[in-house]
């Protein structure tokens, strides 16, 4: 199977120049192949998957974050696409409740991290504290400092009873995301999905990408990267990130458990 170069879009406490980077990309690869690529890859998800609910013991939690119309709704439904529901959870993080700002920014996040033997998935996140918070400066910068150091240790907390955290920012430029809301528009059935709202965020661009670097920058570790996933060309968003999930899981190693009976004991003739 053709393999994507994955590290070259990973990052591990660099601060990247975000607004330089390519928003679509390839590698050589047709749409034809990066498609074969990405069903092949969810083939072998779907028995890592497996291994890991059975195994119980690691989970993985998926953090994905983008400016508005980058898609995160439609790579989340792609990637989970052929993934056992059992054992996958996804939860979308909008603008907190007044019980949500009553408790700590991390208090509604915690009770959504993934359970042992879970693929978890989160559309928004708990970066949206040091992104449109810190852009809009609805908290002091000593403030946002600390939150860097909370969500570094928060992570690492969840590390440490076998959780893996992978996290990627799609992106894409202001010119596609215009494009993208211009289609909202267009299409009946996307009408809903615009936002007048989100046209006031897009003169917000240079800041956001600074916010952004900052988080990558300030929350990447060799066992938390972030990924950076140019979004616009859209079967290789979907094959890229399924390729990153898929070489995680190989790095866990899930293992089936053993028997908890004696095997030896039990035939399948000699059941009724």
């Amino acid at each position: 199977m053709n393999k994507l170069d994955t590290t070259a879009f990973r990052y591990t406490g660099i601060k990247p120049d975000i607004k330089n980077l390519e928003t679509d990309v390839d590698q050589g690869f047709s749409k034809k192949e990066l498609k074969k690529i990405k069903s092949t890859l969810s083939e072998s998800l779907e028995e890592l998957q497996q291994r890991l609910y059975a195994q119980s013991k690691q989970s993985v939690l998926i953090v994905l974050q983008a400016m508005d119309a980058a898609g995160k709704d439609s790579t989340t439904k792609k990637l989970t696409l052929g993934l056992n529901a059992q054992g996958c959870q996804i939860h979308s993080f909008k603008k907190p409740t007044d019980i949500e700002m009553a408790h700590d920014f991390l208090w509604r996040i915690h009770k959504r991290v993934p359970a042992q033997g879970e693929i978890t998935l989160f559309n928004r996140s708990h970066y949206e504290d040091v992104l449109i918070v810190k852009v809009h400066g609805w908290a002091d910068i000593n403030e946002i400092d600390r939150r860097y150091n909370y969500i570094n240790a928060f992570e690492s907390s969840l590390e440490d009873r076998g959780t893996r955290v992978i996290k990627i920012m799609l992106n894409i430029s202001p010119e596609y995301q215009l494009e993208r809301f211009k289609r909202r528009l267009e299409i009946p059935g996307k009408n809903w999905k615009f936002n007048p709202g989100d046209l006031d965020e897009r003169a917000h661009w240079d800041s956001y990408m600074e916010a952004f670097s900052t988080a990558i920058e300030r929350c990447a570790r060799d066992s938390a990267p972030w990924y950076i996933v140019p979004a616009e060309n859209r079967s290789f968003r979907d094959a890229l990130i399924a390729q990153i999930l898929h070489d995680t899981l190989l790095e866990m190693d899930p293992q089936y458990p053993e028997p908890d009976y004696d095997l030896k004991a039990f035939t399948s003739e000699s059941i009724s």
